[in-house]
């Protein structure tokens, strides 16, 4: 905005006085325009405000299709490692984080492996979604063998150990927390949403369960099963666990295309790309990823089906 001084206003010249009447018309003139300015660049101060009240947790820049699709966001990442040893109720992990400390805390997000594996096996999920403003911590559980009500029960114990205990617990917003998790991890994922309706997004990635219906469940949820998927078939996993969520909740379900059980265990930019949109919409509140979900994602080369509810009211 302008600012007018004194410089900037043309000087009479000597030889020629201004009338007295009509100097005080411009005087008058310029004291209204300053008024005018004034509350002009108070109302735009209050806009601006009222925006970041609205939204204060959008991290990082307006997105675009390139952004979420490239295989590091904006934000450089750090990580940090927890021991089983130092571990209560799951078995230890790794902590992605921002670098940064200018940017305030971000959400978190933590994340399951599935049955008979072990952390390696999602670690790819750890910087990927780190480096677009979220904490992640990918974590072993306490046997391989463990079930998806156990690894519930891990997940949030992880989540607990990331706010509570954590050397980066100040750089995490305890209010803003999700669950991710692959096979058992993704029935899990189920299973901890389930128990905690506090939490903000999960996304199941060929989850297994034996419990089929999740009406209980209050929490955002992305599903994300495989055509070709033959350990958790979509018919019996995937897309039942998606019918049975409550009508009224803002959930997806996303079949990957020419993709098996083990899909998410790879670096995958479709598994990538809307976790990210899913993430941000609802644990970041950031309706700048709507774009990205609604209207819903049509069938392509990597997407077999997607369903889903728009627009998001969360």
């Amino acid at each position: 905005m302008q600012q007018f001084t004194d410089e900037s206003r043309t000087t009479p010249l000597a030889s020629a006085p201004v009338p007295a009447q009509r100097s005080r018309r411009s005087r008058g003139l310029r004291a209204a325009l300053a008024g005018f300015l004034a509350v002009g660049a108070l109302m735009t101060s209050q806009t601006v405000t009222a925006h970041g009240a609205d939204n204060p947790y959008e991290r990082g820049p307006a997105p675009t299709q390139s952004s979420i699709e490239a295989s590091r966001g904006p934000y450089a990442v750090s990580q940090t490692s927890v021991s089983s040893l130092s571990a209560s109720g799951f078995g230890g992990g790794t902590i992605y984080y921002p670098t940064t400390t200018s940017d305030g805390t971000f959400g978190a997000v933590v994340i399951s492996p599935g049955f008979t594996a072990y952390e390696s096996s999602i670690a790819w999920l750890g910087p990927r979604l780190a480096s677009q403003g979220f904490v992640v911590f990918t974590i072993d559980t306490l046997t391989t063998l463990d079930q998806p009500d156990s690894r519930g029960r891990q997940l949030l114990a992880a989540l607990d150990h990331l706010t509570q205990r954590s050397t980066v617990r100040s750089r995490v917003d305890a209010s803003r927390l999700g669950v991710m998790g692959h096979s058992m991890g993704g029935g899990g994922t189920l299973e901890a949403a389930k128990s905690r309706p506090s939490l903000q997004a999960a996304i199941p990635l060929t989850g297994w369960n034996t419990d089929k219906t999740w009406p209980e469940i209050q929490t955002p949820t992305l599903v994300i099963g495989a055509d070709g998927d033959t350990i958790a078939p979509v018919s019996s996993h995937s897309e039942p666990f998606y019918q049975s969520l409550p009508s009224s909740l803002d959930k997806a379900y996303l079949e990957l295309n020419g993709a098996s059980h083990f899909t998410p265990n790879t670096s995958n930019t479709t598994i990538a790309k809307y976790s990210i949109s899913w993430l941000k919409r609802f644990i970041d509140n950031d309706t700048r990823y709507e774009q990205f979900l609604c209207p819903l994602p049509r069938p392509s080369l990597t997407i077999e089906e997607y369903r889903g509810n728009c627009p998001h009211s969360g």
